[in-house]
């Protein structure tokens, strides 16, 4: 038997839901469960199922931060 692994790099992650990443290919997936989110369409907006309520791609932009940057205070 033979397995193909894919690797993707994380360019951004949603700050309410840290589990949701979105890849340098603008892919979406869950990091927990390692699963592809599927873009929806709804009422005219493009967006996804975070934590089973959609969001649009215009409120997720609020919330994307880039992995790794902490608040330091000094």
């Amino acid at each position: 038997m033979q397995t193909i692994t894919v690797t993707y790099t994380i360019k951004f992650v949603i700050s309410f839901a840290t589990e949701y990443v979105f890849t340098k290919c603008n892919l979406c997936f869950n990091a927990k469960t390692g699963r592809k989110i599927k873009q929806v369409y709804n009422n005219g907006s493009i967006g996804y199922i975070i934590n089973g309520k959609f969001k649009s791609l215009k409120y997720l932009r609020e919330y994307l931060i880039k992995p790794g940057l902490n608040s330091c205070p000094f």
